[in-house]
């Protein structure tokens, strides 16, 4: 690897000659010669599609979620680091969504649209080489974190559905916050009582915020974070934002709440320590289901090993097909690692992978949950998934490959751009930083 540029001195640039060296060489010229099209392998693959189902009729409320991340650098030394953070909540319904041009979507007929019914969540982080008030980088996230889930600009509402996730409070049984780690004393003892949001550790007695169970500081140093923090908040708000409006419904018009579908930009799942929350998940959507209330969410991946996988075997699926992989089928051909050990995304998908062939143009990765975990799933576990299948046709987008209305428009809220929104981010943080 070459040196990079200092303060003084210009880095050191990479041989332009190099690969002469590499193109001559008798051995690579053999590998390269022995290597075959994916395309030509992909064949092999025993994908069993299945026709989708037809019975089901379109969803007329639609909800789509996305998120955005910039992470803004200072240009000398220290180069300190701030993470801004938005996320994006919009609601559509069926006879709004027959105003709009699929192929031509008037920006006037979606700015009138999403006037009144979206909502949006921005907040920042200190990463590096940034004083917060006196406070250290590490507790300085926690209240950021504390605080902007409680945002007010919200109403407190995703602070409400972070406690209804946590504390299980659909089930009326009043449970105390599940034991974690605490922040300051690396007890793993540390919760707090039914509904509270502040509190002191049993152990130590030091102020506990009901965020901290989520596990943020687990990656953090005394000053420092990574940027990882930003991402992982992102994806948690993403999901809170989302069930929040599930919340609603169930807590003032449950009865409305099987009309719905809930579209996110991603994969249905919650890694790494912030996955406590995918258990209650879980049981939420198994208690809906057997009280005859279906909740209906959808994911969609983007990019990823799934959706390369997709462009392997999609084009060979029949029309109106859907195909939901199981773990060794996960294991073998897609991540290409033994199936021995645990079962894939036990202990961090609230939904399962399937693959859909919708018409001759559009192929998605989506994600259905599934309530409890299933390993192989079939269509029978999918939750709500002839309804959202049948829906799929009704919120295509002929803009961008594969688009889904609900997260495109949802992402037109929530985009923060590498120019010029990182360009004026950059500008407002140097600003700011200079005000007494």
């Amino acid at each position: 690897m070459p040196y990079t540029a200092g303060e003084r001195l210009p880095g050191e640039r990479s041989s332009r000659l190099g690969h002469l060296d590499v193109l001559k060489s008798p051995l690579v010229q053999e590998l390269c010669k022995s290597f075959e099209d994916p395309k030509a392998q992909a064949a092999k693959t025993a994908v069993q599609w299945e026709a989708l189902p037809t019975s089901g009729k379109p969803l007329p409320v639609i909800f789509g979620v996305d998120g955005s991340l910039q992470i803004i650098e200072s240009e000398s030394r220290p180069y300190k680091a701030l993470g801004f953070v938005k996320t994006a909540l919009i609601m559509l319904d069926q006879p709004a969504l027959a105003t709009i041009d699929k192929d031509e979507p008037h920006p006037f007929a979606i700015r009138d649209i999403l006037e009144k019914s979206q909502t949006y969540h921005a907040t920042v982080f200190p990463l590096r080489y940034v004083v917060a008030a006196g406070q250290s980088v590490y507790h300085a996230v926690r209240r950021v974190i504390f605080d902007s889930i409680k945002d007010p600009s919200l109403e407190g509402e995703v602070m409400q559905t972070l406690k209804w996730l946590a504390y299980e409070k659909w089930d009326g049984q009043n449970k105390s916050l599940p034991p974690f780690q605490c922040p300051h004393c690396d007890s793993d003892k540390a919760t707090l009582p039914y509904d509270t949001e502040v509190g002191r550790c049993p152990q130590c007695g030091e102020e506990i915020f009901v965020t901290d169970m989520l596990g943020f500081h687990l990656e953090m140093a005394d000053d420092s974070a990574p940027d990882t923090v930003a991402t992982s908040y992102m994806s948690i708000h993403e999901t809170l934002l989302l069930f929040t409006g599930i919340r609603y419904f169930w807590e003032n018009k449950r009865e409305v709440l099987p009309t719905c579908l809930f579209v996110k930009d991603g994969p249905l799942s919650i890694r790494a320590q912030y996955s406590k929350l995918v258990n209650p998940i879980r049981r939420f959507l198994s208690s809906a289901r057997k009280q005859g209330i279906t909740v209906c969410i959808l994911g969609q991946e983007k990019t990823g090993a799934f959706a390369d996988h997709l462009q392997l075997v999609g084009d060979d699926a029949p029309v109106g097909t859907f195909f939901s992989p199981g773990h060794n089928y996960i294991r073998e051909e897609i991540q290409h690692r033994p199936i021995a050990g645990a079962d894939y995304g036990r202990d961090t998908n609230y939904g399962v992978k399937v693959f859909v062939r919708l018409n001759e143009r559009h192929k998605f990765v989506l994600n259905i949950p599934t309530g409890p975990y299933v390993r192989d799933p079939k269509m029978s576990d999918l939750i709500g998934a002839t309804e959202t299948f049948s829906t799929l046709s009704t919120i295509l987008s002929t803009r961008h490959e594969n688009a889904l209305l609900p997260v495109e428009l949802a992402h037109s809220v929530a985009s923060l751009s590498t120019y010029p929104s990182a360009k004026v981010l950059a500008m407002f943080a140097e600003a700011a930083s200079r005000k007494p």
